[in-house]
Order: C-alpha cells, then structure tokens, then sequence
C-alpha cells in the first residue's frame, strides 16, 4: 500500500483513508452485459484518428512513483507530482508533461527526503495547476503550504495559494477547467480533522466560501466530491455507516455554494450485501447528471441531481450484485461527448487486467479499454482518469510499473 504524502511519519495526523478490497470469491460466470464497442476510432486533436484502446507509457523521469497528476483539458500539456520510494533519501520533483506523447518537458522543485514531497491536487481553469508542498514542522509532523504554476505551461511555481483556513490539507477538489469557481475537501489538522468546502478562484488566491461540513461528511464516511457547475453546487456522496454489509443507503448530497446549505437524497441500495462505500463519483456539470460506484455490489448508478432521483443502475460487465472484488472505482464525466468513464480494476475477475468501462448517461454501455496492469489497486487515494474530451484521449495509472507510470488510452 502507498504511503500518505506527507503525513505518513505523523501518528497525530493519520488523514489517509485506505479502500481496502476484500478478496472475495470470484465470480464463476459473467452475468453483466458484455463489452460494447462504439466503434473503431476515438477522434483526436487535429484531425488524427485513434484505434480505441491504450496509446503510449509516461514515466517519471526520476523514476519516482506518482502522487498526482492532471492535464488540460483544452490543451496539450499535463503535471504529475513524483517520489522515489526505492531511495533510502527519496527524491522528490514535480514534472510536466506533453499529454500527446507521454514525454515529460520538464523536471523541477527537487527535494530530498519524503517528509519534503509533493501532491498534486488538479488543474483549474486557465490551466492552472496547484500543488501540495510539504514543510517539516516539529519532529514527525508536517505542515502543507501550496503552490500554483499559472499556467502549467510556465513550467514552474509562479505563486501561492492560501486557504483562510489554518493548517488545512486538501484532500481532493471537484474536476472544474470550465468555470473559475472551484470546489476543494479539506481538513481541519488542529480540529479532529473537520471536513470543509473551500470554494476557490485558484487562479487569483481568493476565496468566496469556507463552508463548514457536519460529520455526515467527514473522512470515514470516504466522500466523494463533483461540481454541477450550472447549478452552482457542490455534490458529495458518502457511506454513512463506512460500508456496512447490509447497511444504509449512500447519501447523496447538493450543497449551495453560496449559502452552504445542503440538500440530501438517498443512493441506490441494491444487491445481498446492499451498496457499502461509494467509490466514485462524477457530474456532468451542465446536465446534472451524476454516477457513482459502489463497493459490495459492483454496480454503476446514475441519477438525475435536478429532480433528486435515480434514473438507473447497472452491473459492470461479468459481475453479479455480489461481486465486491470486481467493483469500479473512481469515475470521470466527458460533457462534451456525455459520457462516463470508469475506472474497474478486476474487469471479468481480472481476466483482462484492469479497464475503463465506459457508459453513456442513459446508463448503456458504450465500450470496455482493458489491459491496463491491475496494480494500480495499491494506488490509495488514486485520482480518476484525467481526459482531454476534444481529443477522447486520456491518461490513467495502469501502466507495465503500475502506480509509478501513467497510460494513455482513447476512447
């Protein structure tokens, strides 16, 4: 299992919530739908047509394993934040990379020892990337500070970025190039971890919301956060008793980014076992159209965030509703071509290593990528698959080294 950036000496932390996959029996037969195939070709950038299927291998240059990375979703370049755990001082660096070849462009912010890493959180509107940096700070515990390259094409930190929050590390942020309103998941470090909603200009280090989260959303509910941008909500999904077998409905949750209020409905609840943990989560931010993943039944829902319902759920392909192995994991929404990609790292009992399955937003089952190596299980925290909707290209773990290489793939 990865260690925590940054926070895997501190005992007073202890921020990192780890997915473990139970080893459940496999499935013996393949009851889902098989794998579809939209057709030949995923279009790319500038006229060039892909096969649909997996494309070039990018490796760090330090050789270091990835603890984040993006790319633009309207351009050609890409950041990933690296650490060489195989070191006895491991270097660490952060490195951009052209998204087209898998080439990186360049290496820099080198440090030594992991206590002074990276990890990268997203890239925002205006091709703005932030970084996590991580500061040493009395003995085993560490402080985040956080750095911007505006743009990433800089190839560099141009400046910083400071939440109005003390001593605050953000998990994860809602995928968001479109709009300069952005949603980012932080805890408290000094207050027993307190979830919150910062609601971000990246770009110009303001804030025009700090929204304070109840414990419905704290990290052992493992959230999951989208942006419907149209809408000008936060969405959040949570497993209210952490996963259960036989246990309560997801919470699905908007949450107003102005006033901070929240609105609530419940997930699907199928299956033996009922749902468990919420794995994924994404939003088509025009639509409202959301899906996740869950963990105890291997099953993809989707619902209508407007009207607050579910519109249908499905199986991911040779699973059943007891399937816990073989459950997806994170998701990416493409709004251009109204599209769900995820993530499945035991596709038909890992008899074709991990894949992308992805979906339309009715639900139906548009193609399976498969033959991305299944390692990428021991990535914990991993982001989704990062694509570029104009090219349908995108980049995810997978690699042959698994979680210390990205692959590219069409779709």
């Amino acid at each position: 299992m990865t260690f925590e950036r940054g926070h895997a000496k501190s005992c007073a932390s202890g921020v990192r919530v780890a997915i473990l996959f139970a080893t459940a029996a496999l499935s013996l037969c393949c009851l889902g739908a098989a794998p579809g195939q939209a057709g030949p070709t995923a279009q790319g950038g500038a006229g060039v047509r892909h096969p649909i299927g997996l494309g070039k291998v990018l490796t760090t240059k330090d050789g270091g394993q990835i603890f984040g990375f993006d790319v633009d979703q309207i351009g050609d370049d890409g950041v990933l934040a690296s650490t060489d755990l195989n070191q006895q001082v491991p270097p660490n660096s952060v490195e951009t990379f052209d998204q087209n070849t898998g080439k990186i462009t360049r290496s820099f912010a080198k440090s030594l020892g992991e206590e002074n890493g990276y990890e990268m959180v997203g890239i925002f509107a205006g091709d703005v990337a932030l970084i996590t940096r991580f500061v040493p700070y009395h003995g085993f515990t560490v402080k985040e500070k956080y750095s911007v390259m505006n743009p990433v094409t800089a190839n560099k930190f141009t400046g910083a970025w400071k939440p109005p929050v003390r001593h605050v590390y953000v998990k994860f942020a809602a995928d968001n190039q479109a709009t300069s309103t952005s949603v980012l998941y932080g805890i408290e470090i000094d207050h027993q971890n307190n979830p919150d909603l910062l609601v971000s200009d990246v770009a110009t280090n303001t804030f025009s919301n700090v929204i304070r989260l109840d414990q419905r959303f704290s990290l052992n509910t493992i959230p999951q956060l989208a942006q419907y941008t149209a809408a000008n909500e936060a969405v959040l999904a949570t497993s209210p008793d952490q996963g259960k077998r036989g246990g309560a409905a997801p919470i699905n949750a908007l949450v107003d980014l102005d006033t901070g209020n929240v609105t609530t409905f419940d997930g699907y609840n199928n299956g033996f076992s009922h749902a468990g943990l919420v794995n994924g989560l994404a939003v088509d931010p025009n639509t409202g159209v959301a899906a996740t993943t869950t963990e105890l039944n291997a099953q993809v829902e989707f619902y209508d965030l407007n009207r607050k319902t579910g519109i249908t759920f499905v199986q991911l392909p040779c699973t059943n509703d007891q399937d816990q192995y073989n459950s997806g994991t994170t998701i990416t929404n493409d709004p251009v071509n109204k599209l769900f990609l995820v993530t499945d790292l035991h596709y038909c009992d890992g008899s074709q290593g991990a894949a992308i399955v992805v979906y339309d937003e009715s639900g139906n089952l548009v193609e399976s990528i498969t033959g991305f190596n299944p390692d990428i299980a021991f990535a914990v925290d991993q982001p989704p698959p990062r694509i570029n909707p104009g090219k349908r290209m995108g980049w995810a773990f997978g690699g042959p080294q698994g979680v210390d290489q990205l692959q590219q793939f069409f779709y």
